[in-house]
């Protein structure tokens, strides 16, 4: 895009009523894969005041206890005490788990997709993660929130948060943060005397602590803080919101600045292809951007239900490749496995470590192995030779 623009992102911490219900999804997920790597998990969580209910299709040859499993998700979280109005101690657990449906069954076992569907990659220079900048710094922000609470730095905050950053681009760059939104749950200690609004002082201190830090480089005169801009959240978590696994899909990918393929993540073993082939489509368009065969890349494969290899493979450089679409195209079917069982296999996803993608995002973070930038030095020699 030419001349000046905006964009924004948000994220939502550990603590919001959806990406609690993610990492209770993709906790059970590792409790299978953990003992039974073979096992078939498609898992739901819905949450709400005093309630969890765990269901969802569940092939395995080892035991859940799901009560047990959801009840320290949650104290991990934050949800240890009555004060936030919704706690791991008093909260009941429902679960509704029935087995995989033996006709999906049939075409994963043979090594086919688990679904059909299209999964979207992306990556793009602005950020050393390669990733678009206002979702970086959005994940970045609630992280931080999360670890002044935890640390007790700011002993007023609560487990539920927000966060939203709106950049300034110039013909393509990012040069600043325009506006900055944040929604931290708190206890009433921060109150002032009318009872309804938090305290200037708290809001400064809030900026000061948790926003500047992550975005001093980017901040100038005019950047805008909106801190808790309904006075007040001291109800906040399930009490005030029902969670459901799934809904939050653009803040789990690039915050809106490229199409998403419909798909949720968590919850789903990686025969699901909405998952494990959105991780591979984010993999080779990072080795991509990684090569320098392009400053901006996007991917989208199709698969067809039990099915192993892609029924379509597109690759869009927004104008900004050094070679073909066409070309990059021929490098991806070439140097990389897409059938559902490649997947696995090259990006190791058998392995129990799904809860730690639950929240601040599944891209952009260098413990997973989708961020690996392992094959951008064949790519770019092979490029060289179209």
């Amino acid at each position: 895009m030419k001349g000046r623009y905006f964009i924004t992102s948000e994220s939502v911490g550990a603590g919001h009523p959806d990406k609690v219900c993610d990492q209770i999804s993709d906790a059970v997920l590792d409790a299978v894969l953990k003992d039974d790597p073979k096992g078939r998990v498609a898992c739901e969580t819905f949450v709400t005041t005093g309630l969890v209910v765990v269901g969802g299709e569940i092939t395995t040859t080892t035991f859940i206890n799901v009560q047990k499993l959801v009840k320290k998700v949650l104290i991990d979280i934050g949800y240890n005490h009555d004060r936030y109005g919704f706690s791991a101690y008093t909260c009941a657990v429902l679960s509704a788990i029935v087995s995989q449906s033996p006709d999906i069954a049939q075409g994963v076992d043979a090594g086919g997709a688990g679904d059909q569907g299209i999964m979207i990659g992306y990556a793009c220079d602005e950020t050393k993660e390669l990733m678009p900048l206002p979702i970086m710094l959005a994940h970045k922000l609630v992280k931080r929130i999360e670890d002044v609470r935890k640390s007790s730095e700011l002993d007023y905050l609560g487990p539920d948060c927000k966060s939203q950053v709106t950049i300034e681009y110039e013909d393509g760059v990012p040069f600043r943060v325009d506006t900055v939104v944040l929604a931290c749950q708190h206890t009433t200690k921060i109150l002032d005397k009318t009872g309804m609004r938090i305290t200037a002082e708290a809001k400064k201190e809030i900026i000061d602590v948790i926003a500047r830090p992550i975005l001093d480089k980017w901040v100038d005169a005019k950047t805008k803080f909106y801190v808790n801009e309904t006075g007040k959240f001291v109800v906040g978590g399930p009490q005030s919101d029902t969670g459901v696994t799934g809904r939050k899909i653009i803040v789990d990918t690039y915050g809106g600045v490229v199409s998403h393929g419909g798909g949720a993540f968590s919850g789903k073993d990686p025969t699901k292809v909405d998952r494990s082939a959105t991780y591979m489509a984010r993999y080779v368009a990072k080795n991509i951007v990684a090569a320098k065969l392009a400053k901006r890349c996007w991917i989208q494969f199709g698969y067809a239900i039990g099915r192993a290899d892609p029924v379509s493979v597109t690759v869009d450089t927004f104008g900004t490749g050094n070679v073909s679409e066409q070309v990059l195209v021929d490098l991806v079917r070439k140097h990389f496995d897409l059938t559902p069982q490649g997947i696995i296999k090259t990006l190791k996803l058998l392995t129990p470590i799904y809860q730690k993608t639950a929240a601040y995002g599944h891209f952009g973070r260098e413990e997973f192995t989708w961020e690996k930038i392992d094959k951008a030095s064949l790519l770019a020699k092979e490029a060289k030779r179209k």
